[in-house]
């Protein structure tokens, strides 16, 4: 029985239960094997008013919470799909769903991830991938597990058919690369990058507690610290100051290593944004319009 035999391995947090659930296999999973643990529950919907079937997609889930009778929330956005859309719809989903949510991402999602920011350079913190910003009860369940839960509950969930479109970056890696991956090498990548996450997140806790005690504005402080300190310290303060939805980069982390290391005066960042070197110490501003920032 897939369902029992997975609880054990569900890590829901303490108290009445809040559910991200999008109406796709992995929340419809997680909303079954917190109601076969006889969990008190909540189910939110997110509805991102995009996609064409995202009136249907509200629908089945709000019929879901009210077969079970539990209590149900819907939370509509609107949002414009252009330049940056995924990375504005995470933003504004996890804004409109309470505090200590629980949301589905499984063990694929987080190897998909792992390999998204090594292939972005987004270093220690991204290949770490530690997905913190939310209670994630299924992580350690692979999709397999989580559409064995619904077929043995007779659910037919929602189909995202973008998550099928392998021009997406996230769907080429699942349905394109470790598909290949696993082909190539004779055994799964998944199990594979989730235990290289948990050993980078490990090594990333002491980069970090050295990080913060430096000052990333500090161009002799940055230059005289293990470049893993000075790069940690750097990502983060560029992150923090800029507000940029996505993780920095490697390509802009060694762009403002050549300002420390005296090679350039300035260099512009993601998010139109530039960092400057001015009587040792660093600073970060907005571009000028003419892009003009590397000198």
């Amino acid at each position: 029985m897939a369902t029992a035999d997975l609880l054990d391995r569900c890590a829901f947090p303490e108290g009445d239960l809040h559910l991200g659930v999008s109406g796709g296999t992995d929340s419809v999973a997680m909303a079954v094997l917190a109601r076969a643990a006889e969990r008190p529950f909540t189910i939110w919907h997110v509805h991102h008013g995009v996609r064409s079937a995202a009136d249907a997609d509200a629908a089945f889930v709000e019929a879901l919470a009210t077969d079970w009778g539990v209590p149900f929330e819907l939370r509509r956005l609107d949002l414009d799909p252009a330049p940056n859309f995924e990375a504005r719809a995470r933003t504004a989903r996890y804004d409109a769903l309470p505090d200590g949510v629980c949301v589905a991402h499984t063990a694929n999602d987080r190897a998909e991830t792992v390999l998204l920011n090594l292939f972005r350079g987004a270093g220690l913190a991204g290949t770490a991938a530690r997905m913190w910003s939310a209670h994630r009860p299924i992580i350690a369940l692979t999709r397999m597990d989580t559409v064995a839960v619904c077929d043995e509950a007779g659910i037919a969930p929602c189909e995202d058919e973008t998550n099928e479109d392998t021009r997406n970056h996230r769907a080429a890696v699942r349905h394109c690369v470790l598909p290949e991956v696993a082909r190539s090498l004779g055994r799964d990548p998944v199990p594979i990058l989730n235990r290289h996450a948990d050993l980078i997140a490990d090594a990333l806790e002491l980069v970090e507690a050295a990080a913060v005690k430096l000052d990333p504005t500090d161009v002799k402080a940055l230059r005289e610290a293990p470049r893993a300190v000075t790069t940690e310290a750097l990502r983060t303060w560029i992150q923090t100051e800029s507000c940029d939805l996505y993780p920095v980069d490697a390509a802009t982390i060694e762009r403002v290593l050549e300002v420390v290391y005296g090679h350039r005066r300035a260099a512009e960042t993601l998010g139109g944004h530039r960092v400057a070197r001015s009587q040792g110490r660093l600073s970060i501003s907005v571009a000028s319009p003419d892009g003009q920032a590397d000198t």
